[in-house]
């Protein structure tokens, strides 16, 4: 059965983008809904680890003795461990795989190229795949989701072959401007994360695009607080949904001598006051980076980087802990996951922001 979210459902309007969509495209219908993060009822947190060898392969094998967990800095108990091997085969429920195709910030070429590149992904082994794998399409109305997945390549591609877009009303260059598709585009974060929280297990959400503009505007005060809010409720969503967001660049080679591949660097630091938040902070890339998942560009082989981002199911780590109650609302704690073998990393989720008395 397929879900429609339409853009304006669950549509949250940072200023910035209000503002700007009035001079470059249709503003909302009607009064939106608040984006509150979702909190938990209490103050468990559970973390999925990934750990590489020097080749950055995901690692078998490793104890709970070989984790050390550090909550700002300060070692936090990991209160359980679960190793899971095979991903599907030992992971209850097994890790779903999300292919996100984005009609919004994409030519019509390149999703094009996208579509061929995730068939070939899916046609490797006859079609046979390791862990259930489902599409979703991302338009200027909305995403497109597919409440079933399915370990079969060839019923996932002829599903993908259905919803084949007849697609683009949305004219990027002329007629909605860079504000509005940042708008476009947190809107579909939004519904998916939405629709995702209450579905258990892993999520490794893939979204082919070059990312959203990282839209660049001096803010005021309140502005800097709406943007704060948000990017606080991304994290909380991204977290308790279970996904670990992955872009892939499908401008592959052709985008690896600009700087836009490298400029989302400039985002990564964690947010801790309201007066350190920047549009960019809720670019794509930051946020896949920050949930754990990886940011791939420079190579026009995208089914060999879906592979790549896939690759994570098949061996990775579950800590929990008890996260530490802030000082005050909304407080930034980093996360650090440290292996006591020489070579390894570990990759999860950057940090999260803590709540009084929780």
């Amino acid at each position: 059965m397929r879900i429609r979210c339409g853009g304006w459902i669950f549509v949250f309007c940072l200023f910035f983008v209000s503002g700007l969509a009035q001079q470059n495209g249709p503003a909302a219908q009607s009064e939106p809904p608040a984006f509150v993060p979702l909190r938990s009822a209490d103050n468990r947190i559970t973390l999925d680890v990934v750990v590489t060898d020097k080749s950055g392969r995901p690692l078998p094998g490793l104890q709970q003795q070989d984790f050390t967990l550090l909550d700002n800095k300060q070692p936090a108990k990991i209160v359980s461990f679960q190793a899971v091997q095979g991903g599907a085969a030992t992971a209850d429920p097994p890790v779903e795989v999300i292919l996100l195709i984005d009609d919004v910030n994409t030519s019509p070429s390149q999703v094009a190229f996208a579509r061929d590149q995730i068939e070939r992904f899916l046609q490797r082994d006859g079609g046979r795949l390791a862990r259930p794998v489902s599409t979703v399409i991302f338009t200027d109305s909305g995403i497109t989701i597919v409440d079933t997945s399915s370990r079969d390549g060839n019923a996932v591609i002829a599903d993908l072959r259905e919803k084949k877009t007849g697609l683009r009303s949305i004219v990027r260059s002329s007629d909605y401007g860079a504000s509005v598709r940042v708008e476009l585009s947190l809107n579909s974060l939004q519904q998916l994360t939405h629709y995702e929280a209450p579905r258990p297990g892993r999520k490794l959400v893939v979204w082919i695009s070059p990312g959203w503009p990282l839209v660049s505007a001096p803010l005021t005060s309140k502005q800097e607080q709406d943007v704060f809010n948000h990017i606080v409720a991304f994290s909380d969503r991204l977290r308790q949904a279970g996904i670990a967001l992955y872009e892939i660049d499908p401008l592959g080679v052709a985008d690896a001598a600009g700087s836009r591949t490298s400029l989302y660097q400039d985002f990564l630091k964690p947010v801790r006051k309201a007066r350190e938040a920047q549009f960019g902070n809720l670019g794509l890339q930051v946020l896949a980076a920050q949930s754990g998942g990886r940011v791939l560009n420079s190579s026009n082989d995208v089914a060999g980087e879906i592979e790549a981002c896939v690759a994570d199911a098949n061996s990775f780590y579950v800590l929990s802990f008890d996260g530490l109650p802030g000082d005050g609302p909304n407080e930034y704690h980093a996360l650090e996951v440290k292996i006591d073998k020489p070579g390894l990393k570990a990759r999860t989720r950057s940090g999260y922001y803590a709540q009084p008395g929780h």
